[in-house]
């Protein structure tokens, strides 16, 4: 949600985020998210394209790799590619040389530390004390320490400040961790173009950021050495900003699919012994899906409703939230993605109805019996009328979650200007929802009002999943009336309630006289 983009938008001053906080809007998963927020979260560098480009002042120089494995040769690939004079100390470099790009000087490890004064560190930390004949020719020189743990918080102490403890005489810099093997041969056009990097010595981290950024990747200053644990924990970590969403998601489908496989199998079954087990996999299924999608929409929207009710209950923009709230609104665009997958599926499974058998022997029977009473016409306008208007609305509901989808990915979202972003992601993604909820009513009809529906005296699902959505909209429009509209924009701006500043007037008489008014523009 944008900042203006609603009533129920939170205010982008709020968040340590992106300037973008729509629902859809990209967020830094997990840990990075919070490092983010500061200014050693910004580019060391400005975001020029160097690559390539043999004015640039790192470019020429020669760099050292230590190691022979994957990521020692992607890394050597990459940084030959870039213009640098590679030099790769191995163990055994007459076995390894075949491995490298024939620009690459491969040597022993002595040799290649003597020939350069930066030098990449590929290899484990298991294997770290084995460098340590080189203690003498190391001095002074600049390591980049490029591992990972195999566990989070694995050992105490990172692999970077373990290196920096081994060789106290050298300059230690943790970076290009959270780049892959893959990523370096493909180039950073294919891959993440951040580069983490942390140091206690400023000039090493420019020095390294100035390669990273000939190499076409995106220099991110993490702060000091202490900051090396929590870069080397990134990659291990599995979709950090997912798991809440997933998990609400799982939860929700788990509930649903409960309720409806008692309505659909297990009423019939208890009252008529008729067996309709074999509807759990398509037909049971395909009842939840829609159920989770519409509630996972209503749910990007209601924290937003909830802000701006603390807003106005506070009269203020600078009063934090609660952290639950913060973590809400921050995993907007997850939950988001996960609703149109939830809808994708939806429509997959019904386009996949009629081709299950039970559907054709239902078909059979259906016609069988309208012979059997000699039924000539059994045209119902309301039901042809209600189903035609549902799956219309149906589709234009799911073409409106595919843009929202497709704005959120950051190839699409950097061409947009803010107004743009804001518009499609606020303004048609609450049109998306409008839409959605007309596709529930249209889809339940007039059987709310129908006895038949209530299994062991259970409403139709579609009357439950209408609640969190309605509750949503009711809300926005009472935030759009006038009177609302106008307190939440104050508060937007800058005002707070009950802030008053002094100021002094000047009198007909020439003295002047102090006074007070509230500080709201």
């Amino acid at each position: 949600m944008g900042r203006e983009g609603g009533a129920g938008d939170l205010t982008s001053e709020r968040l340590p985020r992106s300037p973008r906080t729509a629902p859809f809007a990209l967020l830094l998963p997990g840990p990075a998210q919070r490092m983010s927020g500061g200014d050693m979260a910004k580019p060391l560098l400005g975001h020029r394209s160097v690559e390539g480009d043999p004015t640039a002042p790192a470019a020429g120089r020669s760099i050292g790799v230590l190691g022979s494995g994957d990521f020692a040769r992607s890394l050597a690939i990459r940084l030959v590619c870039s213009g640098f004079k590679v030099v790769v100390g191995s163990r055994n470099p007459k076995r390894k040389a075949g491995l490298f790009p024939s620009a690459a000087e491969v040597t022993f490890q002595a040799e290649a530390v003597k020939k350069t004064d930066v030098i990449f560190v590929a290899v484990f930390r298991e294997h770290y004390s084995t460098l340590c004949d080189l203690a003498d020719v190391l001095v002074g020189k600049i390591l980049v320490d490029v591992s990972n743990n195999t566990e989070i918080n694995h050992h105490k102490e990172s692999n970077a400040e373990y290196l920096a403890s081994l060789f106290p005489a050298c300059t230690v810099v943790k970076g290009f961790n959270v780049v892959s093997a893959w990523t370096l041969q493909s180039g950073a056009r294919d891959g993440n173009k951040q580069v983490l990097i942390c140091s206690n010595n400023q000039e090493a981290k420019r020095t390294v950021a100035e390669i990273a950024q000939v190499m076409g990747f995106t220099p991110v200053d993490m702060g000091c050495m202490s900051s090396a644990c929590e870069i080397e924990n990134i990659p291990l970590r599995l979709l950090p900003a997912w798991k809440i969403p997933i998990f609400l998601s799982l939860g929700l489908f788990l509930c649903f699919f409960t309720y409806n496989l008692v309505r659909q199998v297990i009423h019939p079954y208890i009252r008529e012994q008729k067996n309709k087990f074999y509807k759990i996999p398509i037909e049971v299924v395909n009842t939840t899906l829609p159920c989770v999608a519409y509630v996972m929409l209503s749910l990007v929207y209601l924290p937003g409703v909830l802000a701006a009710c603390l807003q106005l209950y506070y009269g203020t923009k600078y009063r934090r939230f609660p952290d639950w709230l913060d973590q809400w609104l921050q995993h907007r665009k997850q939950i988001g993605l996960l609703s149109f997958f939830c809808a994708a599926l939806h429509a997959v499974y019904s386009l996949c109805l009629p081709m299950r058998r039970s559907h054709r022997y239902q078909l059979i029977e259906t016609a069988v019996k309208q012979a059997v009473e000699k039924k000539m016409n059994i045209w119902v306008e309301e039901e042809v009328w209600r189903m035609e208007i549902y799956i219309s609305v149906g589709i234009i509901a799911l073409g409106l979650l595919s843009l929202l989808a497709i704005t959120s990915l950051p190839s699409i979202a950097n061409s947009l200007n803010w107004r743009e972003f804001s518009f499609i992601q606020s303004t048609l993604g609450f049109v998306a929802l409008l839409i959605s909820t007309l596709h529930t009513l249209t889809y339940g009809w007039s059987r709310a009002f129908d006895e038949n529906q209530y299994k062991f005296y259970l409403p139709p699902t579609y009357t439950l999943t209408l609640l969190v959505p309605c509750t949503v909209i009711l809300a926005k429009v009472v935030f759009s009336l006038p009177c609302i509209h106008h307190r939440l924009v104050r508060i937007r701006r800058g005002w707070e309630k009950g802030r008053y500043v002094k100021f002094v007037l000047p009198s007909t008489t020439g003295e002047y006289s102090s006074g007070e008014t509230s500080s709201h523009v």
